[in-house]
């Protein structure tokens, strides 16, 4: 089954796994439903990420697309807010939006993760290095898309990407290229209560600074941004 929907430059996703979970019901807008799901995708280190998935029901048959189902999904990282009654704020919740879809005889070798961001660092970067020595750049992207909306999407850098990353202005506009990952992090609510919980980021492989005048770029060099879940992240 292949579906195809209109692609927007700036944002764009292309991950290939297979099914992890079944569909749930998230949402609907005008009278179209929107279902929620997760695929799983495989590292190069062995390890694998769950990234959640929301589609429209108009471009799905979802008695085909059951756990452990191959697939490959191209679209765009979205993000929204959701609130937390627990935490009594809104929480930056991300999905992949599919505008593609293509079920697989059998999961791509090679997990294809691919992630194009063209947008707006909007906080400040914050650099830091881990207990490891590891250095680290958390960046806040915003990513615009039609209808005046932005996305805000959560970006991680390491290595020499991280110092350059970390140099970064707020209102600088920025290429990034890299993968979708997800971590697992607990939460402790008091002295005997902890939350397992999951967050959901973009691991930096390039990043770019492009000028308003002329669009020259300048560039840091690739570096290898897997990192197991769990470990050296906070």
């Amino acid at each position: 089954m292949v579906v195809n929907m209109e692609n927007n430059n700036n944002n764009s996703i292309d991950i290939g796994g297979r099914i992890q979970s079944e569909f749930t019901f998230s949402h609907e807008i005008y009278g179209e439903g929107f279902w929620r799901f997760d695929v799983e995708v495989g590292r190069l280190s062995g390890q694998s990420d769950v990234l959640p998935v929301t589609v429209s029901e108009r471009i799905v048959d979802r008695d085909k697309m059951r756990p452990g189902q191959a697939i490959r999904i191209s679209g765009q990282i979205r993000s929204y807010n959701n609130y937390v009654e627990a935490d009594r704020k809104n929480k930056l919740v991300l999905t992949i939006f599919a505008r593609d879809i293509t079920l697989l005889a059998e999961a791509p070798s090679d997990s294809p993760n691919d992630v194009f961001l063209d947008g707006y660092l909007c906080k400040p970067a914050i650099y830091r290095t881990t207990p490891f020595g590891r250095e680290i750049s958390d960046l806040l992207i915003a990513v615009n898309r039609s209808y005046n909306k932005s996305d805000y999407i959560p970006c991680i850098a390491w290595g020499r990407n991280a110092r350059y990353a970390g140099k970064l202005q707020v209102g600088d506009h920025i290429r990034i290229w890299g993968r979708m990952q997800s971590r697992q992090y607990q939460k402790k609510l008091d002295d005997v209560t902890v939350l397992e919980k999951t967050a959901y980021e973009v691991s930096i492989s390039k990043v770019e600074i492009v000028t308003p005048d002329s669009e020259t770029r300048v560039e840091t060099s690739s570096v290898n941004t897997e990192a197991s879940p769990g470990t050296d992240m906070e």
